[in-house]
């Protein structure tokens, strides 16, 4: 069974100034977008996208995710809590972001910029679809490096099983009048969990990635990069939430799905809708 390593959640300091792994995977989410997205415009010129154009898409791209995201974790998760202490909702610091609420505020900003260049909406999510997935990667490594959402209980012989000792509080929580979870707890310190942020990784990040890469290498129907996207991404949230705990102020939802469970479905609807849409009208 594995230890979680227990990184010091600082990368580097410099007097009174400290640099977070948290916030050090979001520069690196962004300079891989306009790497990668330069990438592409050098090699499809034709495509009407050109290698400057990045800046400016990287900027508005990032307001998107961060105002998106943190509106979109006060929404989706803590609405009562943040109702009643709005000014925390700026604390920004203090952690708290949603994929999903990022994923709006993208959407937002990319019609806009799509509106100010000239460009349709789905011409510019297109272009940015396999561009993404290694920026939610980069995410999740800070995830993992905070030893923060972690997975749900797994049995404790599994090779995967990995003690997250941030994790103690809800441990014991969660063991409380359940001998078995009590007796693990005294045996390794902490329950054994799924290490779901590196599941997430794999699936949300590297595979959608190499997916996506891979299916945009050729001209295909407009929208079709983008269905493929929300399918992808969509269906690879649902499977891996059934490793990952639930918040613990939510719990699961009706049916017995996680709140990302319920955000993910239509994403992989709208996704479906989109890629039938895209190559029907390629084909009249």
């Amino acid at each position: 069974m594995f230890v979680h390593p227990q990184f010091d959640p600082i990368a580097v300091s410099i007097g009174p100034l400290h640099v977070r792994w948290y916030g050090l995977m979001y520069l690196i989410a962004f300079l891989l977008f306009v790497a990668l997205g330069k990438y592409r415009a050098r090699k499809n010129p034709l495509s009407g996208w050109a290698p400057l154009d990045l800046d400016d898409l990287l900027f508005v791209g990032a307001i998107g995710v961060v105002l998106g995201g943190r509106l979109g974790y006060v929404l989706f998760y803590k609405f009562g809590y943040y109702l009643q202490h709005p000014l925390e909702i700026f604390a920004i610091w203090q952690g708290g972001m949603s994929f999903h609420g990022g994923f709006i505020g993208v959407l937002v900003a990319m019609y806009l910029y799509g509106r100010r260049t000239q460009r349709s909406f789905l011409q510019v999510l297109d272009f940015i679809a396999p561009l993404v997935p290694t920026g939610l990667a980069a995410g999740r490594i800070g995830n993992f490096i905070n030893g923060e959402l972690w997975g749900r209980v797994t049995a404790p012989d599994a090779p995967w099983a990995m003690i997250f000792p941030q994790a103690q509080a809800e441990d014991f929580a969660q063991a409380q009048g359940n001998p078995d979870l009590l007796q693990l707890i005294t045996q390794y310190g902490g329950l054994p969990r799924h290490p779901s942020q590196l599941y997430q990784i794999a699936l949300e990040g590297l595979l959608l990635f190499a997916i996506l890469w891979f299916y945009t290498r050729k001209p295909r129907p407009l929208g079709a990069a983008s269905a493929l996207f929300l399918i992808g991404y969509g269906s690879f949230r649902f499977i891996a939430e059934f490793a990952r705990e639930p918040d613990s102020f939510l719990g699961l939802l009706s049916m017995g799905l996680s709140m990302g469970q319920w955000l993910s479905l239509p994403m992989v609807l709208a996704g479906i809708a989109l890629w039938i849409w895209a190559h029907r009208r390629r084909s009249n």
